[in-house]
């Protein structure tokens, strides 16, 4: 069954929006892919810079002329060649003529053309002027010999072509970033001599692997001299997939006590740095550093300079940290996404892009071999009719004088072609001297020779092969350089820990009842006499250092952690917790600790259960905290330190004022849970309420434990401890009289 025809209106076929929509956005993206976003694998080039050298050529601006407006080349550009914005085509100028951009710049820029700083800093085109490089010559050098296809330009009324004869690969050489629709690429520059040697060896052995490959091209090299640190493994992993990543490292030195940073990597702008590490400073995060200054000029294009705090700063550990959070240090995706020459984007590996730009090479010297090979045989055909001319002078000059018609007469007469005959004619009298026909053999003779010698190159492929080799060293002879980027293995950087960055002050934390926290500088600091708000107290201080961990417990049993430092400071009222962290609804903090990963506490709740654990336990990052002692129907008590686990006593106090001490060595070490019963109280009172565990303790051997009731205050020593010794989970003794409200305990030395 045949589909019955679309309705049509004046002229126009109706079709439905859905088929039209996706043939539109379809005919887009491939315009975007093929004539905007990725290079032809061939010259290296996208449109727009293909035609903005093409355009300079037909300027004159190479690289020995003097250089015209930039404004004119974009002038030209876009009304010949390139419909489209001024603007975008003169960054795409800039950006071919910014040495730290590109690795061999293909236009030599006068004025301002941005710089390290800020890239897109560069001068109207009105004002700059500019003209080709020496080494454009790679890619324009064989544009008029017969080695391109020509298209119309987008009007019809100019000739175009389709890509550039690179002598060299280009593409290679510079690199190229681009996005298209659904595909983009990312190709890093690379050394001229690297590359050049690499295509020489494959020429010479087509079976090279990737790996071979590698040892001739080590590595990516950009324009800016920064270390590459990627493993030499993981570099081959890349030209052999075509896809992966780079990791880059500026290059510093020392100066007597100074850090001198003098090459950044691809892409940074000194200024960035400057302010990545003077945001680190403000916040405190950079103590060793006391100063940094940006002294780059004319003579050095980066020269930044870091003043540490003192000669004892560990300078690679310093230079570790800023390499890990900041931009010194800078991973770069590549991707080997070309337009090859069978028209269609693919990722290649090193070896597929290598002999696929062989055969574009090879291709464009037989072309170029064969355009050259035409001329010669058409001039040696126009030279052998002339000499017949010469031969017979007087007669070619009286059927010249005497015919009205010459031609046909001198093309029947003499055997001659319509080409010979019209070359005779065209030929000026001063021409025809006797002494002519002597250079006429002569560049005969030279150009059967040229003939036979290109004819011999066309016809073998060894000898076109080596056209292309002996071709290619010429130029690595000509425009090659050193590497600028060195390769050196490095282990990955390491941001110094934020207690290793903070200086190790003494402070006190203290919690109010109402869970706000703050910090005051000092042990020697009587948190009941700071200022509370309203209706709030103290609930507990503790004595710490500023860049160590502060963790909070709340009334179920869930700990959080936050460094020292960070907390406010106890000049004013400090800052709800709840701020910092998330708590369970309902629940409030009720104690805090600090001190070391390896420091012991004492975890209890007054249901008369607990265990030792380890002061890392208490530590997360974690918003929500983290579960640690299971209080069950109880209350969370506030953490005991612990002096030595092995020797300390045990104390528990409850509201009925029954004190036991027992070795801390009988309760478990745990990482989190209820823990074991330290002290007996009667599951009847317990359950009732009427007696809990109020206060626990650890305290030395040769210790004393003082016990504060109301303005009353009791001080047992070791030996005094002794007469409340008992098993765990007994009952304990009676403290005296006036103690069976305890309000808070003390442990001395």
């Amino acid at each position: 069954m045949t589909e019955p025809a679309r309705p049509t209106f004046h002229g126009f076929e109706q079709i439905p929006l859905r088929e039209y929509a996706e043939r539109a956005y379809l005919d887009y993206s491939m315009y975007v892919v093929l004539d905007r976003a990725l290079p032809f694998l061939g010259d290296g080039l996208k449109p727009v810079q293909r035609r903005i050298i093409y355009a300079m050529s037909e300027l004159g601006l190479g690289a020995t002329a003097k250089p015209k407006k930039s404004a004119r080349t974009v002038g030209d550009v876009i009304g010949k060649f390139h419909p489209h914005g001024d603007s975008a085509c003169y960054e795409a100028l800039v950006l071919m003529a910014q040495p730290f951009s590109y690795r061999y710049p293909l236009i030599e820029g006068q004025g301002n053309f941005g710089s390290t700083d800020d890239p897109k800093s560069f001068a109207a085109m009105r004002y700059t002027e500019s003209k080709l490089t020496p080494i454009a010559e790679v890619l324009l050098g064989e544009l008029g010999q017969g080695t391109v296809d020509w298209v119309p330009n987008f009007d019809g009324t100019l000739q175009e072509p389709s890509w550039m004869p690179a002598r060299l690969p280009h593409l290679l050489l510079n690199g190229t970033t681009g996005i298209a629709v659904g595909m983009a690429t990312d190709i890093p520059p690379h050394n001229l001599n690297e590359v050049v040697s690499a295509a020489v060896r494959l020429l010479d052995d087509p079976d090279a692997s990737v790996r071979d490959l590698c040892e001739h091209v080590r590595g990516p090299d950009y324009p800016t001299g920064a270390e590459i640190i990627t493993p030499a493994a993981d570099l081959r992993a890349i030209y052999e997939t075509g896809h992966g990543s780079v990791r880059a490292r500026a290059k510093w030195l020392r100066e007597g006590s100074n850090i001198v940073i003098t090459h950044l990597p691809y892409q940074v702008s000194p200024s960035k740095i400057m302010e990545q590490v003077a945001q680190q400073m403000r916040a405190k995060k950079l103590p060793w550093l006391e100063d940094l200054r940006d002294e780059s000029d004319h003579e050095n294009p980066v020269r930044l300079v870091l003043v540490p705090r003192s000669n004892r700063v560990d300078f690679e550990g310093l230079m570790g940290h800023l390499f890990a959070t900041t931009d010194l240090e800078k991973s770069f995706r590549v991707n080997f996404n070309i337009i090859g020459l069978d028209g269609r984007p693919q990722v290649k590996n090193l070896r597929e892009f290598l002999a696929e730009w062989l055969l574009f090479r090879t291709d464009t010297v037989a072309r170029r071999l064969k355009h050259r090979l035409d001329k010669v045989e058409r001039r040696l055909h126009l030279l052998e009719g002339l000499l017949v001319a010469f031969l017979n002078l007087d007669e070619v000059i009286r059927i010249i004088r005497t015919e009205d018609e010459p031609k046909p007469v001198l093309m029947k007469r003499f055997d001659l072609s319509e080409d010979q005959a019209d070359y005779i004619l065209d030929t000026k009298l001063k021409q025809l001297a006797r002494l002519e026909e002597m250079k006429i053999r002569g560049e005969q003779d030279e150009l059967a020779k040229e003939r036979e010698k290109i004819t011999s190159i066309l016809g073998s492929k060894a000898k076109l092969k080596k056209q292309v080799k002996d071709e290619l060293l010429a130029d690595a002879k000509k425009f090659g350089d050193e590497r600028r980027s060195p390769l050196v293995e490095r282990e990955a950087a390491q941001a110094i820990s934020e207690t290793e960055l903070v200086p190790s002050e003494p402070v006190t934390v203290v919690l109010s009842k109402k869970g706000w926290i703050r910090a005051a500088k000092g042990h020697d600091v009587d948190a009941a006499a700071l200022s509370y708000r309203d209706g709030d107290g103290l609930l507990q201080a503790v004595r710490g250092r500023s860049n160590l961990q502060v963790a909070f417990l709340d009334s179920t049993g869930r700990s959080y952690s936050t460094v020292a430092h960070t907390l406010p400071s106890a000049r004013g009222n400090g800052e709800p917790l709840s701020g910092r962290f998330s708590p369970p609804a309902g629940a409030g903090f009720v104690a805090l600790a600090a001190g070391e990963n390896d420091n012991r506490f004492v975890l209890a709740s007054s249901y008369g259960y607990g265990f030792v654990t380890r002061f890392e336990n208490f530590t997360g990052r974690n918003k929500a905290g983290k579960a640690l002692l299971n209080p069950g129907d109880g209350e969370v008590l506030a953490p005991a330190p612990v002096a030595d686990a092995a020797t300390d006593w045990m104390v528990s106090i409850t509201s009925a004022g029954h004190l036991l001490a027992f070795p801390l060595s009988e309760l478990p070490e745990l990482d989190k849970g209820k823990g074991n019963k330290l002290i007996q109280i009667p599951p009847a009172k317990l359950k009732a309420g009427q007696e809990k565990v109020i206060a626990i303790a650890s305290v030395r051997q040769g210790g004393e434990l003082t016990i504060y009731s109301g303005k009353q205050k009791l001080v047992l020593s070791w030996r005094d401890l002794q007469a409340y010794e008992g098993a765990r989970a007994s009952r304990g003794n009676l403290l005296p009289r006036g103690f069976t409200k305890v309000d808070r305990v003390e442990v001395g030395a």
